[in-house]
């Protein structure tokens, strides 16, 4: 079968549909360890309020009435008029529900917003997504239509104690000219775990007002809400600011929700292409959050419950790595939000891949670094030594992972 250019570029096996195979193959296999994928940890207290509100709100009919219904192609009006007045009465932001609109998860979100923005222009000219600091989220990879629309670049590496280090956007480098379409990041970033300081995400917006373009903020973990965050910084949003948010990391990933704040403009054209591609954003997702604003437990149960249960699993990773792993060539990022660990083998004589590849043949799934460097004009050594690990999962089954992580590990520094 011949496919079209289109189909061509999105019918190729990418390292997001790699990721997302390990992860159902995963839950198929018996025995598996799941320390790659993305997928949020089953925390009980959340567990236990989403049946309680499930429960409900299927009493009240709304449930039903979420299900039975199309909403409009922004998405659902209540849920986006609620959010608006919470951002605006909790932070002050000129906002309404103009600013909102909602997508079928995040990840087509940024599908529509880097092909909205990058790429071939109306006067033929060719412009990018500028990411200031790689490595960044594995899904945006493939996003383009067209080939070539990202450039990013090496980050500062700041070496910390107790076997940790930073990533630090380079400011001195980074280069803003007639082809940047838009600056992206994330804020945690997935897949390190790092968090842009307050001044970085202050310089960024200064760098995207002074070119006139928007700056991108992909908030899948950060503030309000899921607050998977364990720095001292404040939320970010104005009208140039384009901030992503997802309901997946609340532990509703099933739901498919993604959230984009931005201009009314942007929020215009984002309602237009839902409409064309999807006819509207999905109900469910939207009706089970806009029932926790309503309850005000939306903010209170990130702060309370997501936070504090993510920072000790965090911890608790941390300290296992560095048990199963003295070697001084090992360091883990400083885990600063997120769900993952961002862990680099200096001098490593395999490259990541082939990690990877080990790994699986004992059951156990990472996700080699190699697939985050997007963008990057040359290959770096850095990207063939470290690994992205899930630590989601119950103390047994990461201690074991963890101890197949260092026995690989060993057996390659051995070889060199």
């Amino acid at each position: 079968m011949q496919f079209s250019k289109f189909g061509e570029k999105f019918n190729q096996y990418s390292g997001i549909t790699q990721l997302m195979d390990d992860l159902n193959d995963g839950l198929r296999t018996p025995g598996a360890i799941m320390l790659g994928g993305g997928n949020p940890a089953a925390i009980p207290a959340m567990l236990e309020y989403f049946h309680q509100a499930s429960e409900e709100l299927l009493a009240s009919g709304e449930l039903v009435a979420s299900m039975a219904n199309y909403d409009g192609p922004q998405g659902k009006d209540v849920f986006v008029k609620n959010l608006a007045k919470l951002f605006k009465q909790t932070y002050g932001w000129d906002i309404s529900e103009k600013n909102i609109s909602l997508t079928n998860g995040s990840q087509s979100g940024f599908f529509y917003l880097f092909n909205l923005l990058a790429g071939t222009q109306t006067d033929g000219s060719h412009k990018k997504i500028l990411l200031p600091l790689a490595p960044e989220y594995i899904g945006y990879g493939d996003a383009g239509i067209d080939e070539d629309i990202f450039v990013s670049y090496r980050p500062e590496i700041e070496l910390l104690d107790n076997g940790q280090f930073k990533y630090h956007v380079d400011f001195e480098q980074l280069k803003v000219d007639d082809s940047v379409a838009a600056i992206c990041a994330s804020r945690p970033t997935n897949p390190t775990g790092n968090v842009l300081t307050d001044e970085e995400v202050q310089k960024l917006d200064k760098l995207a007002r002074e070119n006139n373009i928007p700056l991108i903020i992909d908030n899948a973990y950060g503030l309000p809400f899921p607050n998977i965050i364990f720095e001292d910084v404040k939320p970010f949003w104005n009208e140039n600011t384009i901030l992503c948010m997802s309901l997946s990391k609340l532990g509703l990933p099933g739901l498919r929700c993604g959230i984009v704040i931005a201009s009314e403009e942007i929020t215009q054209a984002l309602a237009n292409m839902n409409g064309i591609i999807s006819l509207a954003p999905g109900s469910f997702g939207p009706t089970i959050a806009n029932h926790m604003i309503e309850k005000d437990d939306l903010l209170d149960l990130s702060s309370n419950v997501i936070k504090p249960f993510y920072h000790q699993k965090s911890q608790r990773a941390v300290e296992l790595l560095q048990q199963a792993i003295p070697d001084p060539r090992f360091r883990v990022h400083k885990p600063e939000g997120a769900i993952f660990l961002w862990l680099w083998f200096d001098e490593l004589p395999i490259t990541t891949m082939e990690l990877y590849r080990r790994l699986k043949a004992r059951g156990v799934l990472i996700v080699p670094g190699e697939y985050f460097f997007i963008g990057q004009s040359e290959d770096w050594e850095h990207a063939h030594q470290c690994v992205r690990m899930n630590y989601v999962q119950d103390d047994d089954k990461m201690s074991t992972g963890i101890s197949i992580i260092a026995e690989e590990i060993s057996k390659a520094y051995l070889s060199k």
